[in-house]
């Protein structure tokens, strides 16, 4: 039953979130053949040679027909032809997925690592030097947007300090390999990653923290200090594997915000992943592309939240299925 349910409410999201894929990109301003094509090639053409690009790209159908058209290839798993790239779209993608993925899982990893550890050490320590210096820290770090702090570690580490390199993911015909192009590609990947762990952290810190300072009262802690436990085993082993439950569960909302936030340090950084994509193919008004990337990103949140969601009462048996 429960299921089912949740099976319907996800179906009817994924539904209009696959409308909005298809209609957000055509309410921007400016004509796709001009984007791809320039202002000079409109000039030379003609009209026929127009036309004949027009009608290969469905561009020349009206809207109803063309969102038509984007249904039925979407059951087929047919995401087009990219105009800016010449390409299918599924296949271009795949070419910059894996740096996104790259990113974007280690920051999760990372931020979640470092936000557990925090906010662990800081809810026992509460009112202490420790958790009075840090609490309004991670504050203020997690106020700040995404792109503000790529911007600074940018001009800081690899404009004024050139520690770092100023972005792509490895060193072009650099003619690395083995460890050392591990080397490298990690060396591109430190501004970035740090970007997005620094905002990143605050949410699971909070998170654990606030669920720390709740454990800390509950009666199983109690027996444990009266059995004579130590402190650090009633932290992690008893408080922590509580507190872990809120931070798994918020899976989904973290990955819907790193989304976001990764497509801004990407295109910051010049870092070769999703972000990078999306701003040519919204430059080019590459409609097949920007529909594809947006149904991407969604499907991925979507599908997130609805295992995160049945697994749950698994999780945690206080949960009715």
């Amino acid at each position: 039953m429960r299921f089912s349910r949740l099976s319907i409410d996800y179906a009817i999201a994924f539904a209009f979130l696959c409308s909005m894929s298809f209609l957000l990109p055509r309410l921007l301003p400016g004509d796709p053949f001009l984007a791809i094509y320039g202002e000079e090639a409109s000039l030379n053409i003609t009209p026929e040679i127009k036309a004949e690009i027009m009608r290969r790209f469905a561009l020349d159908q009206p809207l109803h027909k063309q969102f038509f058209a984007f249904i039925l290839s979407l059951l087929r798993l047919d995401f087009g032809w990219s105009f800016y790239f010449n390409a299918p779209v599924m296949q271009v993608i795949r070419d910059f997925l894996p740096w996104t993925l790259l990113l974007a899982g280690s920051s999760l990893l990372l931020a979640n690592f470092f936000g557990f550890v925090l906010g662990i050490e800081s809810g026992w320590r509460q009112g202490k030097r420790f958790d009075k210096r840090l609490f309004p820290f991670m504050l203020l770090v997690g106020g700040v947007p995404d792109f503000f702090i790529a911007s600074l570690l940018l001009l800081a580490f690899a404009v004024s300090w050139p520690i770092f390199p100023l972005g792509g993911a490895v060193t072009v015909y650099s003619g690395l390999n083995g460890w050392r192009w591990l080397a490298d590609l990690l060396h591109h990947l430190v501004l970035p990653l740090l970007s997005l762990v620094l905002v990143r952290t605050t949410f699971a810190y909070i998170l654990t923290r606030n669920s720390s300072l709740r454990e800390q009262q509950a009666c199983y802690v109690k027996t444990a200090r009266a059995k004579g436990c130590s402190d650090q085993a009633i932290r992690y082993r008893h408080v922590g594997r509580s507190v872990l439950l809120p931070i798994t569960t918020s899976a989904g909302i973290q990955l819907s915000h790193l989304f976001a936030g990764v497509l801004m340090v990407e295109i910051i950084f010049g870092y070769p992943g999703i972000g990078v994509l999306f701003q040519k193919s919204l430059s080019a008004r590459d409609y097949p592309l920007v529909q594809a990337i947006m149904l991407l990103g969604t499907m991925m949140v979507l599908l997130t939240n609805f295992f995160i969601d049945i697994i749950y009462p698994a999780i945690d048996p206080r949960v009715k299925t």
